[in-house]
This record gives C-alpha cells, structure tokens and sequence, in this order.
C-alpha cells in the first residue's frame, strides 16, 4: 500500500486507528481455550469486529513464534485473512547486518502478505535500508519507545553541538535514508510531550503510535500535536481492543471500543479537512 493509498483510508473512513494481534493463548475467552484453532477463531472474529473502524492492523510476532511452527502457521494464516484495503504491519522488530535484513525483508514483505515490517536502527544503515527497497512498502523504525527503559538509551544526551538526545538523532539521520512515501517511525503514547520535537525533526513522516488505552497515553494529547495535514498518524490499540471482553461477547466488545477509537479520530480530524472524505491538497 502506498503513501496516497493509506491517507485515502484515513479520510474516507475518518480513522487512524490501528488494531493490534498480538493475541495471547492464556488470555482467550474461556469458550476458546479449550479449542485446538482458538487463536484464529478469535483472531478472525477480532478482525471481523474491527475492519470498519480502522485501517491498519498489526501482528506482534513474538507472540505467534513463541509457539513454534503452529505459531508461524497461525500468523501466516491470520496474515493472509487481513483485509487487503488495510495496511498490515508486521511487528518483528527486526535489525541485523545488511544480508541478514535483507532475507527478513523478503520473508516479511515478499512470502507474507505485509506492507510493513518494524525495525530495530541499532547496527545503522546497512540493517534499515533492504526494507526500503520493495515498491509500496515501508520500513518502521523504532525511534521513542513507551518502554521505562527507553530512558537507557533514547533518552540520553549526545555529545556535541546542541546535546541532542539519541533518539532525535535517530529520527534525523534514518530520515535521510528513505523518505515518507516508504518510511515511518514508532513514536510511543506515553511521551506525549516529545511530540513537539518529533515533528519539527520529521514534519512530514508518518508515526506510529503505541501506547494509547492499556498503557495509559492520551489519543487526544498526541494527535494535537502530531495530525498533518495528511493525518500523519497510526494510534495503535491492541489489548484494550482485544480483551474488552473475557466472555463470549469479545468481538462485540472490541467493535463497540474500537467504535469509540474512530469517533474520537473523526472528531479529531474534522477541524483538519473541513468534511471527511474530502482528500488535503
């Protein structure tokens, strides 16, 4: 999916909300954890729930290939059924030298059917650039997370003129290696006031934003200060959307938040575009 793709569906359904899988077995509603297929009924059912609400999902990986190969069978099955007309990412959180990320790049972006795959920046340019290279795909690097332990590394100070912090050179320099037809950056809820800064360094890249709903980051504060005029963003919600409910009525749970989500992006969005689906110029 490319750039005008992605913001068509922002405008024509008034959302930017991504829907997170990142489906734990522990965590299934007691009717399916007795059910040798109760991921993908319950990840399917998710789906059905949510898709007019958002436009985007996202597959956490970690939690499919923790179960071994019934895992990767279960994430390529749940990859394939995403909807076409929505942005899939995949969270892999991948970043190794240049060969290594390439193959990753091709697994993520050629053998599944994702247009995305997060990256780790850590080894530099050789680790990010292979997953800029497939026509309508994009790389997302990891640039201010939500974790405490962002504070290890994001958050300290460089030397130098100015003193930035690390993760704004991070922002600065792997913007240089892409551009925001094919490069976004995850940019966590919980840091609302970074934000500011986040978009004088990349004004015109889109930002991917976990952290809002279970872990407490406010959808109101971060899209006032980072909506573009292309929107601008992705708001990921994953476990206030999935595990709105234990019982059997889940997937009317996770539409009627999912629901919310979207009326407050279209309220948002309003002052923006004047009319939803009225497309900036």
């Amino acid at each position: 999916m490319d750039r005008q793709e992605l913001v068509s569906q922002i405008y024509s359904k008034g959302s930017y909300l991504c829907v997170g899988l990142d489906t734990d077995p522990d965590k299934l509603p007691d009717t399916l954890k007795n059910d040798p297929d109760g991921v993908f009924t319950f990840n399917k059912a998710i789906i059905d729930a949510t898709r007019d609400h958002c436009v985007a999902y996202k597959i956490n990986t970690a939690f499919y290939e923790a179960m071994g190969r019934k895992g990767w069978e279960l994430l390529e099955r749940t990859a394939d059924y995403l909807p076409t007309s929505h942005f899939r990412i995949a969270d892999a959180k991948r970043g190794d030298i240049g060969n290594t990320s390439t193959q990753y790049a091709k697994a993520f972006l050629q053998m599944l059917p994702f247009d995305a795959v997060t990256i780790a920046p850590y080894m530099g340019a050789d680790s990010v650039r292979p997953f800029l290279a497939f026509e309508g795909k994009w790389g997302i690097v990891l640039g201010l997370t939500s974790n405490s332990g962002a504070d290890d590394f994001e958050l300290q100070r460089m030397a130098g003129e100015g003193s930035p912090m690390l993760y704004e050179e991070v922002l600065r320099k792997v913007a240089t290696w892409g551009h925001p037809g094919n490069l976004m950056f995850v940019a966590g809820a919980t840091r609302a006031d970074a934000f500011t800064r986040i978009r004088e360094i990349i004004p015109g890249h889109f930002l991917l934003v976990p952290g809002v709903g279970a872990q407490g980051g406010s959808l109101g504060e971060i899209s006032k200060k980072a909506l573009t005029t292309e929107c601008g963003l992705l708001v990921n919600a994953s476990r206030a959307i999935q595990y709105a409910s234990a019982s059997s009525d889940f997937a009317e749970k996770a539409e009627a938040v999912a629901m919310a989500y979207r009326s407050e992006m279209t309220s948002l969005l309003l002052p923006r575009i004047g009319r939803i689906g009225r497309m900036p110029i």
